[in-house]
């Protein structure tokens, strides 16, 4: 079946029921439910509501039926909805003492306060509306695209029709910029009174051998729908953009790690994943001066400019973007941390496992000049396609199929300086003026350093195995990093030198970083994380089994409370509360509240730029777990004079000292790096 006959197929069907959505009904639509992270076992599986605005009970009835509803029956259990009325009224959106409709008891027309009183009602009063909240759970694999679950939002001057599941509305693959030429900027799509389906997700970038040219789709996860043409105010929700990893050659906003549903549910946010160009396509500098690179970057600000645009219609405040990603991602942040044409667009940054520093991690956080980036890849990559000596490289290397030149052996993955995008060699830490000032959190896992190295050969010595992994062989005479005496010698040299890997990459470079960002007052809040804790990512696991918790008898599935590599990528699915969504066990009976934890804290910083979770805020919705957590463990402490601190993210977390401060004074990377 064709695609162009499948949408004329699912219009027909949509146009037969007609747009539903907060358009057609006039009315906010609200998606409540608690959500614990544990989708279909839940105890909470029952409570979702939808809210409607306040209209009188035939119209609110018209209203449920429209979404396939009906009004909600107070022999469900008050108890399974009474969070979500108390964090209507912690939210302010209602008083206590607010009524709202509910299906009417003994045929009277009913309906109940915050309190779980049931009274009857008039029916030309206006009081908001409760309808039931019936659609299914949706999972990696499955989704919701039944037209009974459709809902359609004019946005960017076209219809979007999306759909919900049991937590969240979805809007996927939504385009974001026009189809561009190869090696040109990226420009802002634009709709024409045109219906589209946001139902699936859009092509992912060129990689390998797969993908395509056309891959500017972005998707969109969101508890509230806004009735259009209207101030919101401040109901409109804080905005989560995610930037994905994968060295800028792989990875796409549609990977099913990065499913925001659990987020902007659970967090009370509105979550955006994207895509950009990768690799040679994505970043290919040529001396020309036409050719500047940075395309991929362009791509990231081209979707943060359509979401400063549209995002109020899908309930998210434009002026409440935290953006936020991890390795190659946090890269980016980084970068759009520095870039002029990035300044004012967001409010807040999030970098998860920053590389930068030595080996390879040094060009995430310094970038090339176009003629260093010509020396490093540019030329060699004009020599595998036999565009040297062309009167035009630029047209020669455009007549190269895309897969071609994204499997070639060179690739040119770097930001580079090119006056435009990015116009000095690395984020300026020393002058406030030059960089975003917005809040920043940002750390690393406690082993990042893991997955960038191989595993020594038998025989290989520590410093042997130092120079193959682009690493300085000076410290393999320094007493801050001694080898462990275990009677496996291999695995003692790879221990080591996993340290070294994890501080000269990772920990030292951030370190430096958030406590220059505090002393030079350039970001105005600083917070710095360890995960101590990690769920390995199955597709991402180097020298299996190490990133593994330790498999016993009584835990099957790992023990991570025994000791285990907390690798690279291992805090994903817990900031995403994505580790049952993806069929995955949980390992032990804190895998759960870990995982509510991590994601409140991140949720937190979007919605008031600290991460301490705010317990009036988790005491409405009933999260427990995390509510016990902060009055156990206290506030997460910034970085401040005489408390350069971490948040030590395991169960319990703590505030602890920074990690090793006298290994990255050995590596030439203190934490005064940047002064």
């Amino acid at each position: 079946m064709s695609h162009a006959f499948l949408n004329t197929v699912l219009f027909l069907a949509v146009v037969a029921r007609a747009l539903v959505g907060p358009g057609s009904l006039n009315s906010d639509i609200s998606i409540l439910i608690h959500n614990d992270l544990l989708e279909t076992s839940s105890p909470h599986a029952e409570s979702g509501v939808l809210l409607l605005d306040a209209m009188p009970l035939q119209e609110g009835l018209n209203g449920c039926n429209s979404l396939n509803e009906t009004l909600w029956s107070s022999s469900s259990g008050f108890e399974n909805i009474q969070n979500d009325l108390d964090y209507l009224v912690l939210q302010k959106k209602y008083a206590s003492d607010q009524r709202y409709w509910i299906a009417p008891v003994h045929g009277t027309p009913s309906s109940v306060d915050s309190s779980g009183c049931v009274k009857k009602a008039s029916a030309n009063e206006r009081l908001p509306v409760l309808c039931t909240q019936t659609a299914p759970y949706s999972t990696a694999d499955e989704k919701n695209t039944n037209a009974i679950w459709q809902v359609t939002v004019n946005s960017n001057k076209q219809y979007l029709t999306g759909f919900r599941d049991r937590f969240i509305f979805r809007f996927l693959g939504i385009r974001y910029g026009k189809p561009a030429k190869r090696w040109t900027y990226s420009q802002a799509y634009e709709g024409n009174s045109d219906h589209a389906f946001a139902l699936d997700y859009g092509s992912q970038c060129v990689q390998g051998s797969s993908g395509s040219e056309d891959c500017f789709f972005l998707n969109i996860w969101t508890p509230y729908l806004p009735k259009p043409k209207v101030d919101h105010g401040n109901k409109l929700k804080p905005v989560m953009f995610w930037i994905h990893g994968g060295a800028f050659t792989g990875g796409s906003g549609s990977d099913p790690t990065f499913d925001g549903g659990n987020l902007a549910s659970r967090g009370d946010v509105v979550v955006v994943t994207i895509n950009y160009r990768l690799g040679t396509l994505g970043f290919l500098a040529l001396n020309d001066g036409i050719t500047n690179g940075n395309y991929g970057m362009a791509d990231q600000i081209t979707a943060l400019d359509w979401v400063r645009r549209n995002i109020q219609d899908f309930g998210g405040d434009p002026n409440q973007i935290t953006i936020f990603g991890q390795s190659a991602g946090a890269g980016s942040v980084r970068a759009l941390l520095a870039s002029p044409k990035a300044q004012g667009k967001f409010a807040g940054a999030i970098m998860q496992s920053n590389l930068g520093g030595l080996a390879y991690g040094t060009t995430y956080s310094k970038y090339y000049t176009i003629e260093q980036e010509m020396q490093v890849a540019g030329n060699a990559i004009l020599s595998e396609t036999n565009c040297t000596d062309a009167s035009s490289q630029l047209d020669c290397l455009r007549a190269v199929p895309a897969t071609t030149i994204s499997s070639l052996r060179a690739t040119t993955r770097y930001l580079v300086v090119d006056g435009e995008y990015l116009t000095s060699s690395e984020l300026n830490l020393k002058d406030p003026g030059s960089t975003a000032r917005v809040p920043l959190m940002l750390g690393t896992t406690r082993d990042d350093g893991a997955t960038t190295i191989g595993y020594p050969k038998e025989g290989e010595t520590f410093q042997q195995f130092l120079n193959r992994s682009g690493l300085p062989p000076i410290v393999a005479g320094s007493q801050v990093f001694p080898i462990p005496s275990g009677s496996n010698q291999t695995l003692n040299i790879f221990n080591t030198t996993v340290r070294v890997a994890t501080d000269g990459m990772f920990r030292c470079i951030d370190q430096a970083t958030a406590y220059a960002g505090f002393a030079n007052k350039v970001f105005p809040e600083v917070f710095f994380y360890e995960f101590n804790r990690t769920y390995p990512v199955p597709e991402w696991s180097p020298n299996p089994p190490l990133c593994q918790a330790p498999v016993s008898s009584d835990y099957p599935n790992g023990d991570p409370r025994r000791e285990y590599f907390k690798c690279h990528s291992g805090e994903l699915y817990y900031v995403f509360g994505n580790v049952v969504r993806q069929g995955l066990p949980l390992r032990d009976e804190f895998d759960l509240p870990f995982q509510q934890f991590v994601l409140d804290s991140w949720a937190s910083f979007a919605r008031s730029f600290n991460p301490t979770p705010d317990t009036k805020y988790t005491k409405a919705r009933g999260y427990v777990n995390t509510t016990r957590q902060v009055e156990v463990t206290g506030p997460w402490t910034p970085f401040k004079h005489d408390s350069y601190q971490l948040r030590f993210l395991q169960w319990p977390s703590a505030m602890v000292d920074l990690d090793e401060t006298e290994q990255c004074g050995a590596l030439n990377l203190p934490l005064n790096y940047y002064d």
